[in-house]
């Protein structure tokens, strides 16, 4: 288990091999940053953005809060996303959950966890609520969760396409694309299950004129 000396320690012989592999690593990096992409991804330790997809430091734009959720209040995840959009110009949003996620666990329980994770489980139990049928159906507690972490994704990526801000940027330049993606904890592997290509139509009740 890493100290708190250990992560200084840890991250002072980092940046020495950075500068042994690429002298101008940091200089470079201290300029500009032009992102991709735009990572919303679960808090989850377990589950860093970078490490898990080999790439570098000012290749993904990251957010993360507790099961990857997308709310229409969350000024903090809001800004976030009009940064990446309007002002980085990310070609890509990804939405990535993770099978085993404790959030997704504990949305299908009716455990008090105290008001503010309440509020934030919520959302969660509302997707459940809308592919109830099919969760129903499911015996097998695991499984049941893990299909819930992969409709939850959708879920998230659908709220994304909901914002002016994705609305705009479609109708303007015609990106970002979206993504729903699911990691593996046991395996390591992402698999890909939602994908919305910049501009697709979504029920016109969500759809903003005069953007």
């Amino acid at each position: 288990m890493f100290t708190y000396e250990r992560l200084l320690l840890e991250n002072k012989a980092w940046a020495a091999e950075k500068l042994e592999d690429d002298k101008d690593f940091f200089n470079r990096l201290a300029h500009i940053q032009n992102p991709e992409f735009l990572w919303i991804g679960c808090s989850d330790s377990r589950v860093p953005a970078n490490e898990i997809t080999g790439t570098q430091p000012g290749e993904i734009f990251v957010h993360r809060n507790v099961a990857n959720l997308v709310i229409n209040t969350d000024v903090n995840l809001l800004s976030v996303l009009d940064f990446a959009v309007n002002h980085l110009k990310v070609k890509h949003v990804i939405v990535c959950g993770h099978y085993g996620c404790g959030g997704i666990k504990a949305s299908i329980t009716k455990n008090d966890f105290k008001p503010v994770l309440n509020m934030w489980l919520r959302n969660i139990k509302d997707v459940y609520r809308i592919h109830r049928d099919e969760l129903d159906a499911i015996e097998d507690d695991s499984q049941k969760a893990d299909r819930l972490t992969e409709l939850n994704v959708k879920e998230q990526v659908f709220n994304l396409a909901k914002t002016s801000i994705i609305q705009r940027a479609w109708k303007e330049e015609n990106r970002p694309h979206l993504h729903g993606w699911v990691y593996g904890l046991k395996d390591g592997i992402i698999n890909p299950v939602f994908e919305m290509e910049a501009g697709t139509h979504i029920d016109p009740l969500y759809e903003y004129d005069n953007l």
